[in-house]
């Protein structure tokens, strides 16, 4: 099971207006380009498989708490069926905007009475595979 914060960073939102300066400006270079991006310490999942998660190269075969520059082991949650408050409750300290919750291979969902503490908080939790919350924490981060 894997679980990570999520620092909303903001979206942006650009409205499309025709423009005829604009679209002719455009057709001059239309080239995309690509720059490397550095990254840092930022804590990335580089891969999972049946019962663990790969982060930043580093194998972890239990419950862990990635955050955007580190990975706690000290979460000592066993399982799904072992969650209870204080696990939910570890999180507060973190004031993340989002926790996202890796179920493992099923999409489960624990009783919203466990995270209660969070939802106060004003911290949404979202619950989905481990597969899936590895493919979301590439999109934003960090993961818990």
């Amino acid at each position: 099971m894997i679980k990570f914060c999520m620092k909303q960073q903001g979206a942006r939102f650009y409205p499309r207006r025709p423009c005829t300066a604009n679209a002719i400006q455009h057709k001059k270079d239309s080239s995309l380009k690509l720059r490397q991006a550095n990254l840092g310490d930022t804590k990335l999942f580089t891969a999972h498989g049946a019962g663990h998660v790969m982060v930043s190269g580093e194998r972890h075969d239990r419950s862990i708490v990635v955050l955007a520059e580190e990975v706690r082991s000290d979460w000592d949650a066993a399982g799904f069926d072992a969650l209870d408050e204080t696990h939910f409750a570890y999180f507060l300290a973190f004031k993340p905007d989002v926790l996202l919750l890796g179920t493992g291979e099923l999409q489960r969902f624990p009783h919203p009475r466990l995270y209660r503490a969070l939802t106060d908080a004003g911290i949404g939790v979202e619950c989905m595979t481990t597969p899936a919350a590895c493919r979301t924490r590439l999109a934003s981060w960090p993961f818990t």
